[in-house]
């Protein structure tokens, strides 16, 4: 009897090392969309690398869980998370009433404004309906930055761009008049040979109602206990610095924004 018993309880305690390793195994799927630097972006040899990146991977640290990641164009990103191909998009995605109603965010994790770029030989002076009637405003589409400029900019011809790429090549080669992106995506692209043609106009005072209070991770509508494990997350980092640390690797101010 006892050496059965010592067998039974050898068995149990072998099960729950085995249940307790595989909690501390498993696996979260990230998707992003690798084409959006600094934030997120395919390598030559296909590593995404980027700000979300290596906060994900902050995040997956802090709440024990292994992270792996998943590239997807970002017209299909929201779908494909519906449909399970990932568990949580960490994409620069601005948290918005009309995105809510298909997913549940977390608090934001940085907030950065809008901004208007153009040729540096350009005559547009400023960021306002007036300043850009009459010009091509190269945008990426599915975006806040798209809604925007199709809201306020009335007077100009908003012509969308699957990519961020593909705005600045045409803005480069003087296919588009104007740009209208995140000011981190723009003075990013602006620093490099590629940028060198253009200039920033300036930011735009984001309007809350299209732009959100800033970039979430995004997870499936009722996955609530996820949305709490990456607050709380996300609250460490800042706290511990591992946040400030991945933002100056990119940045030389704090992308987070207020305390809002």
């Amino acid at each position: 009897m006892r050496t059965a018993l010592r067998i039974a309880l050898a068995a149990s305690a072998a099960l729950l090392t085995l249940g307790v390793a595989q909690a501390q195994e498993k696996t979260l799927r990230i998707g992003t969309e690798g084409a959006y630097p600094p934030f997120n972006n395919l390598t030559a040899d296909g590593q995404l690398v980027g700000f979300d990146i290596d906060i994900a991977k902050a995040l997956c640290d802090e709440m024990k869980v292994k992270c792996t990641f998943v590239a997807q164009d970002w017209d299909g990103i929201i779908p494909a998370l519906q449909a399970g191909k990932f568990d949580a998009i960490v994409a620069s995605m601005s948290i918005t009433p009309e995105r809510a109603e298909k997913v549940d965010f977390t608090n934001k994790y940085y907030n950065t404004p809008p901004a208007i770029a153009a040729p540096k030989d350009s005559d547009i002076k400023g960021v306002t309906k007036e300043d850009l009637a009459g010009k091509t405003i190269g945008v990426q589409a599915s975006t806040t930055h798209f809604n925007y400029s199709t809201k306020a900019y009335t007077d100009s011809t908003i012509k969308p761009y699957p990519t961020a790429q593909e705005y600045q090549l045409d803005l480069a080669n003087g296919r588009v008049d104007a740009v209208n992106d995140d000011i981190t995506v723009l003075e990013g692209w602006l620093a490099t040979p590629d940028g060198a043609c253009c200039k920033l106009i300036g930011a735009i005072t984001p309007d809350i109602e299209i732009h959100g209070p800033g970039a979430g991770i995004a997870v499936r509508k009722g996955d609530t206990e996820l949305v709490n494990q990456f607050n709380k997350a996300i609250d460490a980092i800042r706290a511990n610095g591992k946040y400030k640390e991945i933002n100056d690797k990119y940045f030389k101010y704090d992308v987070y924004g207020g305390e809002s």
